[in-house]
């Protein structure tokens, strides 16, 4: 399978899709790290509405989107005093929806990943982690589930590189409990940011699993490199979680890889169309330009090519 927590069977909906489609893809949705995730006949786009809590957009077709609906409103004993819900994925895991996510906690004093869940994917989502399941002495952020196929949940996360001593983050591993409430296992680092020489920061954002269709296990995550913020690929030789993992030496996305691809962009995503195309979710640009562009969704089509992943346009 190659997407390892969407084995989704449909249900009816308890709350009602909003009929009015106020957004088009032209006019650039606005969204930092994006997370669609396709349910029934409806993609649902997760992001970040900053201290406010999570919203969620729905679109029959990627291109007209609803109005944000808010699927996570933090309670008023809230333990997150700032860095308000990076990164929100919504996985499907058992007959629920589990929303990974980050927060910098009054409680651990560094920015945590924290799991939230609902029967629905509009929610309403409520914590079931106590404010976070990663280690409270690290800075955490961009959790994402992955399932292995003995049916053991993992949670591959950032530990951040404003917690390393040498400033070089990792992407860390660890079990999860089957409720996905808490770690069973150490977490392992499986590679640095700087394992690589493009890169120039630190940084080891936005990890997706996939598997490809000849059973390849990949990875795609993003650091700084002189093109700005890219999206890079990792495969692991075992085709295990645990590894090893090793990086493959071209980008799957990067400002100027093609010509068409004129911003620089990352934290990606992938996820299966309607029509079973698979296709690339990130933000691109990195940040908002002096002309005025903004961070927003970007969509591209992924197709399979010797073992590994490329975009098609």
């Amino acid at each position: 399978m190659k997407f390892s927590n969407l084995n989704i069977s449909v249900k009816d909906l308890k709350k009602a899709i909003p009929a009015e489609l106020s957004v088009k893809k032209n006019e650039k949705l606005a969204c930092r790290d994006p997370f669609i995730l396709l349910y029934g006949d409806k993609y649902y786009l997760y992001r970040s509405a900053g201290a406010a809590g999570i919203q969620c957009c729905v679109s029959d077709d990627l291109e007209n989107w609803s109005t944000p609906i808010t699927v996570f409103t933090p309670p008023a004993d809230f333990h997150g005093v700032k860095d308000f819900f990076w990164a929100p994925e919504c996985h499907y895991y058992k007959g629920n929806f589990y929303i990974f996510t980050s927060v910098f906690s009054s409680v651990s004093n560094h920015r945590n990943v924290s799991v939230y869940r609902a029967d629905n994917p509009l929610g309403p989502f409520e914590d079931i982690a106590n404010g976070s399941v990663t280690p409270s002495e690290w800075d955490t952020i961009d959790g994402t589930l992955y399932v292995d196929g003995k049916g053991q949940p993992w949670l591959v996360f950032v530990h951040e590189w404003t917690s390393m001593p040498d400033k070089n983050g990792s992407m860390a591993i660890a079990k999860l409990s089957d409720d996905l409430t808490h770690l069973v296992s150490e977490p392992v680092d499986i590679f640095r940011a700087r394992d690589k020489e493009w890169a120039t920061h630190g940084v080891t954002d936005g990890p997706y699993l996939y598997r490809t269709e000849e059973g390849r296990l990949l990875m795609i995550w993003s650091n700084f490199s002189k093109n700005g913020y890219v999206i890079a690929k990792v495969y692991s030789e075992s085709g295990e979680i645990e590894g090893p993992w090793k990086h493959e030496d071209e980008f799957l996305y990067a400002k100027g890889l093609k010509p068409t691809y004129t911003v620089d962009g990352g934290h990606g995503m992938i996820f299966q169309k309607k029509d079973g195309t698979t296709v690339l979710s990130f933000h691109g640009p990195n940040a908002k330009q002096s002309n005025g562009d903004f961070e927003h969704l970007i969509l591209k089509t992924i197709v399979e090519i010797d073992g590994t992943i490329r975009l098609a346009d």
